[in-house]
């Protein structure tokens, strides 16, 4: 087994959509990004990655090239899936934590679940979603970002 750990934090800024999982959520903010900045997904990919140590998305996906502008971050979920399968690991869980102040979540999370477990080609029973605020405190408190952190387990196939 390999645990890995990633962590993403954007500034929400107003004429960008809020994505998150896969799910566009109404909000008069979105995350700032060169992608389409899906901080659910950028955090999972950078776990997955680290589980493997094979470094994070910014080696494989940089902010510097055309190629990645407004780029679906459900792609990069997909090319590290498939690095992961490539070494002869599968998803034994995953874990994330959103924190954001506004909007809530809680009627999208199992949305965002399935599109992970989708994704990852694995159960829906593997996959946990939580989100929370940050107690009107720091910019993720007072509205100016959204952070997630994610953990995973993989299994050797």
């Amino acid at each position: 087994m390999r645990i890995g750990i990633g962590s993403d934090i954007h500034r929400l800024v107003a004429g960008r959509k809020l994505i998150i999982a896969g799910v566009d959520i109404p909000s008069p903010v979105g995350e700032l990004a060169h992608s389409d900045g899906d901080v659910v997904y950028h955090a999972l990919s950078d776990a997955i990655l680290g589980a493997l140590a094979l470094g994070d998305i910014g080696l494989y996906f940089p902010d510097s090239i055309e190629d990645t502008l407004n780029m679906d971050s459900g792609d990069i979920v997909r090319f590290v899936y498939d690095k992961m399968t490539e070494k002869g690991y599968r998803i034994g869980n995953v874990d994330i934590n959103i924190t954001l102040e506004q909007p809530k979540l809680k009627n999208y999370r199992e949305k965002m679940r399935k599109n992970i477990a989708q994704l990852l080609n694995t159960s829906l029973e593997n996959i946990s979603v939580k989100a929370g605020t940050n107690e009107g405190l720091g910019d993720i408190g007072h509205g100016l970002a959204i952070k997630v952190d994610a953990i995973v387990l993989l299994e050797e196939i």
